[in-house]
């Protein structure tokens, strides 16, 4: 009880004299990373058997290892190799070779260890595995010759191994790490002969060229290329054996023969060989393009294929060789003939002469005997006839490819296989169709289509394939014909196309320009019989409303462009259907001299005329626009706004005269928008009155900060080519009005936890600008953020109020950054082709079910559209569909250009009167205020960490076509 009262006395006293206590000295704690090793070495060790230590080894593999462990987990896996049997040896010689890539490690220091292993290892499965492990070492250290000549040492050793799979690691090891002429210094036994003292790493692996199992042959051959490949110069020699190995029964090995033989053909091309069993020779490219030939008629279909691909790239070939190809017969001129000389001599010797019963028995004679030598092998005569007419698709398909690439460098080759070209269009498989019409589509420079082919070509407007007829129509665009027949049966034929396939109309068009342009003397006598004219009498007018009429006067204006007498054959109402034409479809329509009316010119008739002078000149001015620009600084707010308004139009009527430069100047012209937005919204009047006075500009401000916001989404999106410094400026202006749009919510007085995290992300904001753009900070001197960054100490440590009113008062007094002129911009741009918008007659369908509108759209310069095109469909009461297409819908006929062939399903309840619908392309787009970190690339993991809150990413659609109305009538269901 004393005690008790004790203690009270003195806490009272404690409290009123503050006696200080004695504070226990705190521990300091170290925190770590567990030791992966150490784990790993605990998990091995509580394996009682095999099975255990494989699953631990499996649950180990799929865990990640930092690079500074990578040598720790090595050593311990070394150190349980040798107490484990093969299953779980052949794991970890697997795992050694993953830790090997592991990014920041390496693995010269395991070298030595593995080599070890190698010595002692009895398995052959193990061993391979081991060999697998120093190929990947020897590829992440190719900047070390000591570490590579001790695995090439090590791989010869390993060579005369019992195992086919050891020899093929060796094979594939020697491929890519053997060096040319690197001296060995061990005699080494192969299967076929012994390899003794200092040889080249070439003859080694050609000695198994010869090995008893293929896949070892199918290695050796393939190590050859791999030398190739890094920039060896594979001897000549070995040209004897590939072509050994191209009658191999294997046909792994076959195929490898001929890409060798191939190698060999380009390396080597006008070197002179023998013919076997004759003393004539011949070039080594012709006689590779022989043998490969030959290959055409293989057993295998992919041997065929790639024997075929494989002609194709031959183009040093002599053209005699090459012919041959379309002739199963052989030709004279590749027999060896004997001279009259000879054979007179060799009738001489027999003693036999002439009786004189004959007329002209001893005449020299031209008959050819069947014993002669042969330059080229009867088997490869006819090369593309039988790949052609091979089973395979895959086979004709390779064979046409090749006709391509060798009638491209070859104009009388062109010509012979024209006909050839020209039966595959009515191949059964649609794609070999089509490729066919691409391939003489390339080669049209080189020919003329006879009537007779021409008939061939044009029966393939049957076909019920929309690309299939398209890629004829384009081929038709380029294609020269012989007469004036050729034009009316292409004509005819195209009207009947358009009469059956009414969707095709803008194709047809589009091919009879280029028809009529390319034609103008053929078309010229077809004028009266086409036009419908008469000298004496006067013939209906045709109705301008029909496609037929109008594809006719297509072909008949671009012909009189480079024809001054045609318009003399005109009507009266032909010059009228000519003026309504060259207004309405000016694109197909060129501008005539006609006589006695006025040159009508057009915009494309003007920069044809200036050429790349009025491109530089437009050049010029785009800079100057940007230039004048700059001292906008120096004018008050009324004068500062005309200008850019003023600048905005020019730089819009740019870009409508100059399509070169479209893309640049629309994409300043935006910049500067985005510019003269933020400047209204910053007008002295809003911010010098008291909020409850100014709601009405307070709204309007808030309205141009979400416009900037979505303007800098098509700056960063709708072009291409950005530079980085372009992307910063992009962002910059978003960083601008993003906090246009903070000052706003705080002037609107809202909660303070909302004003807080608005704060938060905001600062987030900045500091990920400056992680995303730290090497153009430099070129952004005296801008928003570069004040931002002088102020960021300040702005984490205030309140929010306070750190609103300096982003007012420095957005106030921040300038226009100026916008670097870019060198080549492209706009993604979309054309709705149909529906066309232009008819009165609603699609009629009853109410619930659907009806399906297909769509044809041109899209240009735009990236990845499987992935980002989307159609949106918008009902008249507010209702909006996105629709994603199908990858299969989108076609790519050029360079930065798809086309979009697809059908979009309507539906709705039923209406009481027809309607307009409208349909629009989107381009979709997914922004983060930074780039994300980069996946684990050492292949232990597949998980990548989620974005902060600050980079989550923004996505969003952009209208990137004109919007298509058309009339739809859903019907009430009938009862």
């Amino acid at each position: 009880m004393a005690a008790h009262l004790k203690k009270r006395v003195y806490e009272e006293f404690s409290k009123v004299v503050q006696i200080p206590h004695e504070e226990a000295p705190t521990k300091k704690l170290r925190l770590s990373k567990p030791s992966k090793s150490a784990a790993l070495h605990i998990d091995l060790c509580k394996a009682t058997n095999s099975t255990d230590a494989l699953q631990y080894l499996l649950q180990f593999a799929r865990k990640p290892v930092e690079a500074e462990s990578v040598e720790g987990v090595i050593r311990i896996l070394l150190e349980h190799y040798y107490k484990t049997d093969n299953s779980v040896r052949l794991k970890i010689a697997s795992l050694l070779g993953l830790l090997s890539k592991t990014n920041g490690f390496s693995p010269d220091c395991i070298v030595d260890d593995v080599i070890n292993t190698l010595g002692n290892e009895k398995s052959h499965q193990v061993l391979a595995q081991l060999l697998d492990t120093l190929l990947v070492i020897g590829t992440q250290l190719p900047e070390s010759p000591a570490v590579r000549r001790r695995l090439v040492e090590m791989a010869c050793k390993l060579l005369s191994d019992t195992y086919f799979g050891v020899r093929n690691k060796c094979l594939q090891l020697l491929g890519c790490v053997g060096m040319v002429d690197t001296p060995l210094a061990k005699d080494i036994e192969g299967p076929s002969s012994s390899l003794g003292g200092v040889r080249e790493v070439q003859n080694i692996i050609s000695n198994y060229f010869a090995d008893q199992d293929p896949r070892v042959r199918t290695a050796a051959l393939k190590a050859m290329l791999q030398l190739h490949e890094r920039g060896m110069k594979i001897h000549q020699i070995i040209y004897e054996q590939a072509c050994r190995l191209l009658s191999d029964d294997y046909e792994q090995v076959r195929s490898a023969a001929v890409q060798m033989v191939w190698v060999l053909s380009q390396l080597y091309p006008e070197s002179i060989v023998p013919i076997p069993s004759s003393n004539e020779e011949i070039r080594l490219v012709d006689d590779a393009f022989g043998k490969i030939s030959h290959m055409v008629s293989d057993g295998s279909w992919m041997v065929r294929v790639q024997a075929a691909k494989t002609l194709g790239s031959m183009l040093q070939v002599s053209s005699h060789f090459l012919e041959q190809t379309l002739d199963k017969k052989l030709m004279s001129d590749l027999r060896r003939k004997r001279t009259a000389h000879e054979r007179a001599k060799e009738l001489f010797a027999s003693g036999e002469f002439s009786s004189g019963r004959k007329w002209a028995d001893d005449a020299p004679k031209e008959k050819l005997d069947t014993n002669t030598v042969n330059l080229i092998a009867s088997g490869a005569c006819g090369a593309f006839v039988h790949g052609l007419e091979d089973e395979m698709f895959e086979v004709r398909i390779a064979a046409v490819e090749a006709l391509c690439q060798l009638a491209r460098s070859s104009p009388s080759f062109a010509e012979k296989c024209l006909d050839f070209l020209v039966d595959m269009f009515n191949d059964e498989i649609e794609e070999v169709r089509l490729q066919s019409i691409h391939v003489l589509r390339e080669i049209s420079t080189h020919i003329t289509l006879r009537e007779d082919q021409l008939d061939t070509v044009l029966a393939v407007l049957e076909d019920s394939s929309r690309d299939i007829r398209e890629a004829l129509h384009e081929l038709l665009c380029y294609t020269n014909v012989s007469t004036k027949e050729c034009i009316q049966l292409a004509l005819l034929e195209l009207l009947k196309n358009l009469n059956k396939y009414p969707t095709d109309r803008n194709s047809v068009w589009k091919c009879l320009t280029f028809l009529g342009s390319r034609h103008p003397t053929l078309v010229l006598p077809l004028v009266p019989e086409l036009l419908s004219t008469h000298p004496y009498f006067d013939t209906p007018e045709p109705d301008m409303d029909d496609p037929a009429y109008i594809a006719v006067l297509v072909l008949v204006f671009n012909a009189a462009k480079s024809c001054p007498t045609m318009p003399a054959l005109f009507s009266d109402h032909t010059f009228r259907h000519y003026a309504y034409l060259r207004d309405s479809l000016s694109h197909l329509v060129p501008p005539l001299r006609l006589p006695g009316r006025k040159q009508v010119y057009s915009l494309d008739s003007v920069d044809s005329g200036c050429g790349s002078a009025s491109v530089e000149s437009a050049k010029l001015f785009l800079q100057q626009s940007l230039n004048r620009i700059s001292t906008i600084q120096n004018l008050e707010t009324t004068g500062a706004q005309d200008l850019l308004n003023f600048t905005i139009r020019d730089l819009q009527r740019l870009g409508e005269l100059q399509t070169e430069l479209a893309g640049a100047a629309d994409f300043c012209a935006t910049y500067l928008r985005c510019q003269l937005l933020l400047m209204k919204a910053l007008q002295e009047k809003l911010w010098n009155m008291a909020v409850p006075l100014c709601l009405k500009q307070n709204v309007t401000a808030t309205a141009a900060a979400q416009q900037i916001l979505e303007e800098t989404y098509k700056l960063e999106f709708l072009y291409s080519s950005l530079e980085s410094r372009q992307v910063a400026t992009i962002h910059h202006v978003r960083l601008q009005a993003k906090a246009l749009q903070l000052i706003l919510t705080a002037r609107s007085g809202p909660g303070l936890d909302l004003l807080i995290s608005s704060c938060e992300k905001f600062l987030q904001e900045i500091e990920c600008f400056q992680r995303m753009f730290l090497t153009e900070l430099p070129h952004l001197q005296d801008s928003f953020v570069d004040k931002l960054l002088e102020l960021m100490p300040r702005l984490l440590s205030c309140k929010p109020v306070e750190l609103v009113k300096i982003l007012q008062t420095t957005l106030r007094q921040s300038g226009l950054l100026q916008l670097r002129l870019p060198e080549q911009i492209n706009r993604a741009t979309a054309t709705i082709i149909e529906p066309t918008g232009e008819s009165d007659n609603p699609l009629r369908f009853t109410s619930g079910l659907v009806v399906a509108l297909d769509i044809d759209a041109t899209l240009e310069h735009v990236q990845d559209p499987q992935d980002k095109v989307k159609v949106q469909v918008l009902y008249p009461d507010g209702q909006s569909h996105v629709i994603h297409p199908k990858p299969a819908d989108f076609r790519k006929p050029g360079p930065n250009r798809h086309r979009l062939i697809t059908q979009v399903y309507l539906s709705h309840t039923a209406w009481t009167e027809p309607s307009q619908v409208e349909v629009r392309l989107l381009l979709a787009y997914s922004s983060t205020s930074s780039s994300p970190s980069s996946a684990n690339k050492s292949g232990w993991s597949d998980s990548i960490d989620s974005l902060p809150p600050a980079e989550a990413a923004v996505e969003g659609t952009i209208p990137f076509s004109k919007p298509v109305k058309v009339y739809i009538m859903p019907k009430p269901a009938r009862r």
